[in-house]
């Protein structure tokens, strides 16, 4: 088998691939990026396109290159992708794609990362593959009997789809806010929430979330949402919205049957579609073979150093998910890999 042998290997090219490409090109560390992407973009690529840049909260930019001002009612895939497009360019970043990876595994003194183009020996690894390979689709009874249309927001693209139906929205994030803003120009609609959305009436703060996240990865459970520690943000469209009654919640059905939802209680809606905004999960099946997971279902993290393999940087997980975290964390990474395989070089000339 022809092994590849590097210093790093990033694994993915979204903001936090990126960011961590920048700083380790700076630092004149060999690595390479694998991307599955067909082009740039990261995530962007698949966001829905009537998903305007005005309307996307907390882009942020990335190392040394600011996102140029642009018109808002542009769909933000479209700039994004342009905007990581023009940085992997202008810099030559040493990005592969289409590349799939299967596997990292313990190769003994380097992890080894298996993909569909090949197999790479490398002293550290920083995976940066976010979520959006990864939707989450809850279990609920009777889901198999419905006779409509059931999609998740990694599926949506365009609320003309849904003219003249009755779409019911799951999930209490604010995509699911999102997604009705939109649809309910069109269509009918029901909102379902686990628990009561909660609001908030000034600036958003994602330091709350940061540091419930952390906590969170620091015991090895899993990461919670953002919006459970800072709540929706309560701009002038959501007010909007909850005058004209959109945003009025419901609490969980019970199941679903062949022609929509019942609650607990016998009420029941009809609905052509179910559109389940429940999120999304760490897309991180390939570190299977590592078996990083601790009891509480998480992986341990300090920073973005994995306890349990510290040749194992994870960037874009736990407080490190969001476009400023994720450059954030880029950064820091680099700097703790650099230190790694200065001690690497150190053991090799003293043995």
């Amino acid at each position: 088998m022809d092994v590849k042998r590097i210093d790093v290997v990033v694994i993915g090219a979204g903001q936090a691939g990126l960011t961590a490409s920048h700083h380790l090109q700076r630092t004149g560390i060999e690595h390479v990026v694998l991307d599955r992407g067909d082009g740039p973009g990261g995530a962007w690529r698949h966001r829905w396109p009537s998903l305007r840049l005005g309307g996307v909260h907390g882009i942020h930019d990335l190392p040394g290159s600011p996102l140029p001002e642009t018109d808002g009612a542009r769909p933000a895939a479209d700039v994004i992708v342009d905007y990581f497009g023009r940085y992997e360019h202008d810099r030559q970043l040493p990005v592969l794609r289409p590349v799939k990876v299967d596997a990292v595994r313990d190769g003994g003194e380097r992890l080894l990362v298996d993909s569909s183009a090949g197999t790479w020996a490398a002293r550290a690894v920083l995976n940066a593959t976010g979520t959006w390979d990864n939707p989450f689709w809850p279990h609920y009874p009777g889901r198999h009997l419905f006779t409509g249309r059931q999609l998740h927001t990694a599926d949506y693209r365009d609320p003309q789809e849904f003219r003249g139906q009755h779409v019911v929205v799951v999930g209490g994030g604010i995509s699911a806010v999102e997604h009705l803003l939109e649809i309910s120009e069109v269509a009918t609609t029901t909102w379902v929430t686990r628990r009561p959305p909660r609001f908030t009436t000034g600036q958003f703060d994602g330091r709350a979330a940061v540091a419930e996240v952390e906590r969170r990865v620091r015991v090895g459970l899993p990461p919670g949402s953002v919006v459970s520690a800072t709540g929706l943000p309560g701009t002038p469209a959501v007010r909007a919205a909850q005058q004209r009654g959109v945003l009025d919640r419901q609490p969980m059905f019970a199941r679903i049957t062949s022609t929509g939802v019942v609650w607990a209680d016998g009420r029941a809606q009809r609905a052509d579609v179910i559109l389940w905004a429940t999120g999304f999960r760490p897309a991180i099946a390939h570190l299977a073979p590592l078996h990083l997971r601790e009891a509480g279902g998480g992986i341990r993290v300090e920073g973005t150093r994995v306890v349990a393999e510290p040749r194992l940087h994870l960037v874009g997980y736990g407080p490190s998910a969001s476009t400023i975290g994720a450059s954030r964390a880029g950064r820091a990474a680099v700097h703790e890999i650099r230190i790694l395989l200065r001690g690497d070089q150190e053991r090799l000339k003293r043995g």
